[in-house]
């Protein structure tokens, strides 16, 4: 294969080239599995032009595993719209996200993924979560969502209960969406609730 070191002429998204292809890697490789040669032969381009967008194979892997978080979790799309369909919104991406058998196995193979995907839920999601909302409580209101998605991500797919894992995906956003909705609830403000 021909590769040119640097940058290729005319190919404005070689970076978005090497994240896909390293996406890829990933799923059928894994973390340890998968090199930057690797990376770069698959993208066409030079080893070094890996290195130059992405700094090193973790750098790589968690900016690839975080976008791919981003994109799965479709969290904009979840947030918009109708706000009593919120829950049901947000337990839909979850489980399109982690019903997908190739991240799901990525994740078990490989702390680094849960790393990155437990930054992802506390960085991005909850303050996400929180500036929708708004209000006095909104990080905690977030912080409780968050908790729930958590709690359905580790029973249903990183440690699953057998009745959680055997559920359709439909069933579980019948079960959890109240729970969900519940702590997405504005509670009354402190200071009030303690004159009462």
């Amino acid at each position: 294969m021909n590769k040119t070191r640097g940058r290729p002429r005319g190919n404005p998204p070689t970076r978005a080239r090497i994240a896909e292809a390293a996406l890829g890697l990933f799923l059928r490789h894994g973390y340890r599995g998968t090199t930057l040669r690797a990376v770069a032969a698959e993208a066409g381009v030079d080893q070094a032009l890996v290195s130059y967008h992405f700094g090193s194979k973790q750098g790589l892997f968690g900016e690839v595993t975080q976008l791919h978080c981003a994109q799965s979790l479709a969290l904009a799309q979840a947030l918009d719209g109708d706000p009593a369909g919120v829950p049901e919104r947000l337990l839909q991406a979850v489980t399109d996200l982690w019903d997908d058998v190739g991240f799901n196995r990525l994740a078990m193979q490989n702390d680094d993924v849960m790393r990155v995907f437990r930054e992802y839920l506390d960085n991005e999601v909850l303050r996400r979560i929180a500036e929708y909302l708004g209000g006095h409580d909104a990080t905690e209101r977030a912080l409780a969502a968050v908790t729930v998605i958590g709690g359905l991500i580790f029973t249903r797919y990183m440690n699953p209960l057998p009745t959680s894992a055997r559920l359709a995906s439909a069933d579980l956003h019948r079960i959890l969406a109240p729970t969900l909705r519940a702590a997405l609830q504005p509670r009354p403000h402190r200071a009030l609730a303690g004159r009462r």
